[in-house]
């Protein structure tokens, strides 16, 4: 799946054995399969393990991959290379901005495919773009517009017309979607 080099293994070993209560790292990706994925590692103590987590062994560590990640983590490399300031860990994941989207993806996937793929370049004409915030647990998509759909006077016919139509018929068990930008900034707005 994902390779943490043995100096990455030996740098994050000695940070862990300086921590109380940390089981090992966790490892996951924040907005998986779209531009704005960004791959994470964080000490991981008892409360941070999710259910379907994936407990993996990288020699004196034990890291515990979110499930909705692994894929976009296949072929990631985790290494540290010592400079003159000490030295830096990288992350390179190259599939983590790929879309890998099925029927039997997360919704939170699902959406930001759709909003990536679909809504955003049509939004980008006018400079503004959405994004997925949340997803509450009566099937809501809580989205956040930027750009020139920031203040628009136009954004509730997007989100109506445009945004939560598409979002509807391609996610069946998405119940709605809901704006939650604060439209009173108007100095960026598309007219």
């Amino acid at each position: 799946m994902f390779t943490i080099t043995e100096s990455a293994q030996n740098y994050l070993a000695e940070l862990l054995s300086k921590q109380d209560g940390v089981l090992g790292v966790r490892v996951f990706i924040n907005q998986p399969g779209t531009p704005k994925a960004e791959t994470c590692i964080a000490y991981c103590r008892e409360d941070d393990i999710k259910e379907g987590d994936e407990e993996q062994r990288f020699g004196p560590i034990t890291a515990f991959v979110e499930s909705r990640s692994v894929p976009f983590l296949e072929d990631a490399l985790v290494d540290y290379n010592k400079d003159r300031m000490g030295g830096q860990l990288t992350i390179k994941a190259p599939n983590a901005k790929l879309p890998r989207v099925s029927d039997d993806s997360p919704i939170e996937d699902r959406i930001n495919y759709i909003l990536y793929n679909e809504v955003n370049p049509a939004l980008a004409a006018h400079g503004g773009e959405v994004s997925l915030v949340e997803i509450t647990e009566d099937q809501i998509a809580i989205l956040q517009f930027g750009g020139g759909c920031q203040g628009c006077g136009m954004v509730d016919q997007t989100l109506k017309g445009g945004v939560e139509k598409s979002l509807l018929e391609q996610v069946p068990e998405l119940r709605g979607v809901r704006d939650v930008t604060d439209h009173s900034d108007r100095s960026q707005a598309y007219y």
